[in-house]
Parts: C-alpha cells; sequence; structure tokens
C-alpha cells in the first residue's frame, strides 16, 4: 500500500499540464515503466507512450490497430502511412517499430498539442514521421492519389469524432489516398443503442467491399460504451489471424465480419456530408 501511495505522489509531482488547443492537456507518468507516459485531455486517456519500448500498446483499442498494422504487409516490411489523429504520436511510434524505414505522415489539427509532445515525448531522430498541423480531413486530401499502404483515423475532438470524419464522401477521400489493397482502420467509439456505430460501418460497406469489426462483446451487445475497430480493404482481409490476435489478447475482443457484419447493421443507411454528426458523447462514468 505505501509503494502504491509513493507511486502516486511520483505521478502527481512529475506530471506535465499544459493548455492545448483541444483542452488542458496532461501526461502523466507509468509508475511501472521508467520513460513511459499517459496522455489525457480534460480527463480523457488518449494515448500511453513508452519511449523505451515503442512497440508497447497498453491501450486495448491500440493494441487492436496494432494487429491492423501488424498484418497490413509482411513482418517488418516498411509501408507508407497517414495517421489523421496524432495524440502523443502512439501508433506512428508503434509503425516505425515494428516495420524501420516505414515513411509515415501525422495529421494532428491541435498544433499546440504536437509541440508539447514533440517536446515532452521527442521522436526518435531516425524515424520518418512528418507531422502536419491540420484538419485530418483537410491534411487528407494533400495526400497523393494511391500513395499510402495504410491510413489510420484516430480522431477525437471532445471525445468526439467530428462529423466531417464520418461521411462517405470522407471515406472517398480515404479510398483516393490507399493504393490497391491498401488498408483502412478507424476507431469508433459508441455505446447502447450503437447507431453510430451501425451507421459507420453501413457507411464503410459503401465504399469497401471488405470489412471487419473488432470490440469487445460487451460493446457488440450494446452493453457499454467503448471502442470498436473498423479494418475495410479493397482485397480480403487476414481475418483468421486478425481473429487469433484479438481473441488473445489480455481484454479478449471478438471480430465480425460478413453476414454477421451486415446483420449488425440492422438496415442502418450510409452517412452523407449534408447527414453527418458527430459521434456520441462518452458517459462520464467511462473515465471514473
Amino acid at each position: 500500500m505505501g509503494r502504491s501511495r509513493d507511486n502516486r505522489r511520483r505521478a502527481a509531482a512529475e506530471a506535465v499540464v499544459e493548455a492545448v488547443e483541444g483542452g488542458l492537456a496532461e501526461l502523466i507518468p507509468d509508475p511501472d515503466r521508467a520513460r513511459a507516459w499517459s496522455l489525457l485531455i480534460d480527463g480523457a486517456p488518449q494515448s500511453h507512450v513508452d519511449l523505451d519500448d515503442p512497440a508497447h500498446l497498453s491501450f486495448e483499442y491500440q493494441r487492436r490497430i496494432g494487429h491492423v498494422i501488424d498484418l497490413a504487409a509482411p513482418p517488418g516490411k516498411p509501408v507508407q502511412a497517414v495517421h489523421l489523429g496524432g495524440g502523443a504520436l502512439t501508433l506512428a511510434r508503434y509503425t516505425a517499430a515494428t516495420r524501420p524505414r516505414s515513411t509515415q505522415q501525422v495529421v494532428e489539427r491541435d498544433a499546440a498539442l504536437v509541440q508539447l509532445v514533440r517536446r515532452e515525448l521527442p521522436l526518435d531522430p531516425g524515424a520518418r514521421i512528418r507531422v502536419r498541423s491540420a484538419d485530418a480531413r483537410e491534411g487528407l486530401a494533400k495526400v497523393p492519389d494511391g500513395w499510402a499502404d495504410l491510413i489510420v483515423a484516430d480522431v477525437f475532438s471532445g471525445a468526439r469524432t467530428p462529423a466531417h470524419l464520418t461521411s462517405t464522401e470522407f471515406l472517398d477521400e480515404v479510398r483516393r489516398a490507399l493504393r490497391p489493397g491498401g488498408v483502412y482502420t478507424a476507431n469508433l467509439a459508441d455505446g447502447p443503442p450503437l447507431a453510430h456505430l451501425r451507421a459507420q460501418i453501413a457507411t464503410a460497406a459503401a465504399r469497401f467491399t471488405e470489412l471487419a469489426l473488432i470490440a469487445d462483446p460487451a460493446i457488440l451487445r450494446g452493453k457499454r460504451f467503448g471502442n470498436a475497430i473498423l479494418v475495410a480493404s479493397d482485397t480480403p482481409l487476414p481475418l483468421a489471424e486478425l481473429t487469433r490476435r484479438a481473441a488473445s489478447d489480455p481484454h479478449p475482443a471478438r471480430l465480425e465480419h460478413g453476414a454477421k457484419l451486415t446483420d449488425f447493421t440492422g438496415g442502418a443507411t450510409p452517412v452523407t456530408d449534408t447527414s453527418a454528426v458527430a459521434s456520441p458523447a462518452p458517459p462520464p462514468s467511462v473515465f471514473r
């Protein structure tokens, strides 16, 4: 018990707190890892980074996206990746560590947050990671046609995904920037009655031929609010290996695809720019 109190005092003493465009950012040291930090915005956990081991993914949803990154190309092969939403640059660091010589673009709207992360959690000088402060959709529009092997969307503003990143028109830009056979993956957050998540699957199905969804079974049953990971491509996905990895995580997840995923949408229709709304705000209990 005494050691736990000491760890809490250490975290409080060494935390970095700074106002950024999106709210109050806090970098909290991990008491169990010497150079690891959690990023919170207005109290909501955003990212976890271990500077000594950037291949370590602590958050459940980031581990699941990590599986997608692992299987997007042969092991160790460099990729060209676009990350929409930067946070603490966790997934870009992961890609650089697991796929050396990869070329990556990160689009993060909050310039003050980018400065904070660069200062306090510096990138490996050898990592080929370019960070651009811009709106995610505007930044994506600047990516050359067919440039990306992988596009990762993990964008939240006030714990909600902005409406203009939920539409078929947005996915048209994703498709344009992806090479043939490239992979798109997105962090989607929702809770009961899952109207947003169902509509996002229907939207993706209107633009991609191959889809999968990875999430905690309780989320898929509409029992609680949480994250679900969409995976999409125009070529077959590595479903068996994704299923195995998701099921063997510390917090096991289920993968849905095919007819079951179609049934999951419950007849939801694709979202367009004219009908798009931001994802629902999480209940306060999520961050307690």
